[in-house]
């Protein structure tokens, strides 16, 4: 292991957030050969009980996946977004950039404002800009820390409509025309610290 792999390692050891190569190299002055060596670390550490793993463009350290029950407490409290959560977070990922108003459209009704304050309390998304033309809307999007919880290198990895499919995350179309209207579970709405920490 050279110096500048030695420094990135460190680097990133002691970071409190994920950082990219760029971030990385400035912290370390302006060194060079940041990108290679975070390479070169990222296999050193593969099958380890800690890997260096990238999502999106930004490097961090993270346990194993296939370790995760060993680290889980005894006693986990089950949280979850309300649906209306959940919905709009699929929705954001999906379409991003994307405003409010094109986010009820998709779901059919209207979106309280304390669910994207949630998200964007959580860190998953947050506002990237303004849509041009009348009233100039609010767009959002996912954030680095959205593809890290759920893992993900980019959103090019969120599953297809069939792999959503299989795994059972999609009402059949007959179910969903027989249901209930949907209404805006307002009161299901959960506080940031009630979300769901990854392992």
């Amino acid at each position: 292991m050279n110096e500048v792999e030695r420094a990135v390692e460190a680097a990133l050891f002691a970071a409190e957030a994920p950082m990219t190569a760029e971030e990385i190299s400035r912290h370390l002055g302006g060194a060079e050969g940041v990108e290679a060596a975070l390479e070169a670390l990222a296999a050193h550490y593969a099958g380890r009980g800690i890997e260096l793993v990238m999502r999106g463009t930004r490097w961090h350290f993270q346990t194993a996946p296939d370790l995760a029950h060993l680290l889980r407490r005894e006693r986990e409290d089950v949280r979850r977004l309300s649906r209306a959560a959940t919905e709009a977070l699929a929705i954001i990922a999906y379409h991003e950039p994307v405003s409010r108003a094109e986010i009820e459209a998709i779901r059919g009704v209207q979106t309280a404002k304390g669910t994207l304050d949630v998200l964007m309390e959580a860190g998953w998304i947050k506002v990237a800009g303004r849509r041009d033309g009348p009233g100039r809307p609010t767009i959002y999007a996912t954030t680095p820390e959205f593809l890290a919880h759920f893992g993900l290198e980019s959103r090019r990895d969120l599953p297809g409509i069939e792999e959503l499919r299989a795994a059972g995350l999609l009402d059949p179309v007959e179910a969903v025309f027989a249901g209930e209207p949907d209404v805006e579970p307002d009161e299901e709405a959960v506080s940031a610290s009630e979300l769901d920490e990854s392992a």
